[in-house]
Parts: C-alpha cells; sequence; structure tokens
C-alpha cells in the first residue's frame, strides 16, 4: 500500500501540518523531530506528490541559480561541487535546483522572468558583485534570495562567503612568521571583490608588523597559468627580488610554480609560496602547495540549502548571514628564510 502524508503522520503521532514541516526542512520544528519524520518516511517508503504539494502550498518547491554563461564558473570543479552541496541539501526538503544558463547582458532579463512567473521559490545570486543589480532587483521587488558573497553596498541581506581577507592574513602572516619581509602578492586583475579582499588583508598583516608596504610587489596577473609565469618573470628580475610570493588563485599559482620548478626551485631554495585558494589536484603540480583554503565545496553548498530553507521558513534575512574560515593547509611550498632580508620595507 503506498504510504501518504495522513499515514506517514499517523504512524508518527504527529499532525500532517508538522509532518510536512519536518519534510520541508522547516526550523520551526526540532531537529530531532524532523530527522525522526525523515527516518520513518524513508523506511515506510513515503514519497511526497510533488504536483500535490505545489497545490497545497502554493510554491514551485524549486531555487534558481542564474550562470552567466563564458565565466568559466561551470568548468570549475569547485563551482560543481558547491551546487552538487545545494542541490543535496534542498533534496532534503523536496525541493529542486534549477540552474538557468544565460549571458552576461541578458542576466537581469531571466531574473525578472524568473521572478515574474514565480518559477522558483527562491533564488542563489552567485558571485554578488559590488553595486549589485541584481540583488538590488530582487530587494526592489521583495523576492527570496541568497548571495554567495557579500555586496557592501546593498541592503541587509542574506549570504554565504568565505573570509578571503583573513586567509590572505593568514598567508602573510606564515610567511612573515617564517623570516620573509619582501613579500610578493600576485592577484587576479578582474576588479573582484575577492582580490580587493585578498590585498586588505595581506597589507594589514604587513603593517601589523611594522612594515611599509611596496606597491611594486604588488602585482595583478590574469587568473591563468600564463598570467602567474609572467608575473613571477617579472617580480624575479626585479633589482630586489622578493623572497616568498602570495598568490590569490589557483590557475595563477600552478603557473607560478612551473616557472620556479623551471628555473631550478626546490622546496626549501629560493622563494617560498602560499595560494590563497583551493588548489585542485587537477592542477598536477610538481609539489603539494601550502594552500589557504575555503570550506569544502560540498560543505558550502549544504550552507547555502540551510540558508535558503530558512529564509523560506520566514527567518529574517539579516540573520542569514554566514562567514566561513579559511584554515592553512602546509604544503612543501614554503620555508624559513635562508637568509635575513636586507630591505627595511616590504
Amino acid at each position: 500500500m503506498k504510504v501518504n502524508l495522513k499515514l506517514l503522520a499517523q504512524s508518527l503521532g504527529l499532525s500532517q501540518t508538522t509532518v510536512s514541516r519536518a519534510l520541508s526542512g522547516y526550523s520551526d520544528v526540532s531537529p530531532a523531530t524532523r530527522q525522526r519524520v525523515r527516518e520513518a518516511a524513508q523506511a515506510l517508503g513515503y514519497q511526497p506528490d510533488p504536483t500535490a504539494r505545489r497545490l497545497a502550498t502554493g510554491r514551485a518547491e524549486a531555487v534558481g541559480l542564474v550562470e552567466p554563461l563564458g565565466t568559466g564558473t561551470l568548468g570549475d570543479p569547485r563551482f560543481v561541487d558547491i551546487l552538487g552541496g545545494l542541490a543535496d541539501g534542498l533534496a532534503q526538503a523536496h525541493m529542486e535546483l534549477l540552474i538557468a544558463a544565460t549571458r552576461r547582458h541578458t542576466e537581469l532579463d531571466v531574473y525578472r522572468r524568473l521572478t515574474s512567473a514565480r518559477s522558483v521559490d527562491a533564488l542563489v545570486v552567485a558571485d554578488a558583485r559590488p553595486q549589485d543589480e541584481r540583488i538590488r532587483f530582487l530587494q526592489e521587488r521583495g523576492f527570496p534570495f541568497v548571495a554567495c558573497g557579500r555586496s557592501p553596498d546593498a541592503a541587509p541581506h542574506a549570504w554565504f562567503d568565505v573570509d578571503h581577507e583573513a586567509g590572505a592574513r593568514i598567508a602573510t602572516e606564515r610567511l612573515l612568521e617564517l623570516g620573509h619581509r619582501r613579500i610578493a602578492l600576485i592577484r587576479a586583475c578582474d576588479s573582484s571583490r575577492v582580490a580587493a579582499l585578498h590585498l586588505e588583508g595581506h597589507l594589514d598583516a604587513l603593517r601589523a608588523a611594522g612594515l611599509v608596504p611596496d606597491p611594486a610587489l604588488q602585482l595583478e596577473s590574469s587568473a591563468d597559468a600564463a598570467g602567474g609565469r609572467e608575473t613571477v618573470r617579472r617580480l624575479l628580475a626585479a633589482s630586489q627580488p622578493p623572497t616568498a610570493l602570495l598568490v590569490d588563485n589557483a590557475p595563477a599559482a600552478a603557473g607560478a610554480l612551473r616557472e620556479l620548478v623551471d628555473r631550478g626551485w626546490q622546496p626549501g631554495q629560493g622563494p617560498s609560496l602560499i595560494v590563497c585558494d583551493d588548489v585542485s589536484e587537477a592542477l598536477a603540480l610538481p609539489y603539494p602547495v601550502t594552500a589557504v583554503v575555503p570550506p569544502g565545496a560540498a560543505e558550502s553548498g549544504a550552507i547555502l540549502a540551510r540558508l535558503v530553507l530558512e529564509l523560506l521558513a520566514g527567518l529574517p534575512a539579516q540573520r542569514l548571514q554566514h562567514l566561513a574560515q579559511p584554515v592553512l593547509v602546509p604544503g612543501a611550498t614554503d620555508a624559513p628564510l635562508r637568509q635575513p632580508a636586507t630591505a627595511e620595507s616590504c
């Protein structure tokens, strides 16, 4: 016999409303009750009727994410894993993740269509930007959303982000503790909020150590291997080359390390290198890289899903802001300075 919501509720001694809200992940149902209901539903083979749910709730039972083509994120393994964690988290509440691909110049049009047709119950805004027109549009329309990243110019809203400023500070402090004073920062030249935060964290750490930052050691590079290689060549050709390199993205770091290796670099000999990014095994780097990495991608996606569900459950957006902390993962690419630095400033 097919188990419906009424039978499931009777077997648990709960109301149908409580069981329905527990299955949907609403925060007004205790975690213990939610777990109990889900275990019973699985044991009894309960499967909700999606059409009946939509008619009963007036909701689409879906969350949308608009992804502009050509940004490279769809080919980024970390982004794909974040989507997987997000989809899995939503699936536990019997909701779907819908991804709408578009061109950058038509992105806002897709937001208008999705919100006007109520095709989704909420949206995840990927890669939030300063003065983000997508966030401004959704706030003006009063449509639920969670931003992936912070838009400092927007009114208070729900968001998930990584503390990139802290990540660069951690990396710089490690190099300072190893005796380095001429530390070069290679950051992506994409005018992104992330690159700006990396710069702020790096400079804060230098100033806290009593050093005067040298603008000649703060270089922008294309976020690819070629850019990393070229920037390292420029730095090492200087009259006072850096003794350590801090790279804020994995693709440029791969090029930077390969340039060093091609010059005969080995761990503990030559410039130290730390990356502020998730260094994927797919980069096939010749040595394990010391890196300051964000939380796991699937975990980040699961947090996004929780924020979306809590927002739909009625929690205030201002309370749904999660700043994840990066962690240092030691590798073989950084080492104590072999000779004292001669420069007075960094």
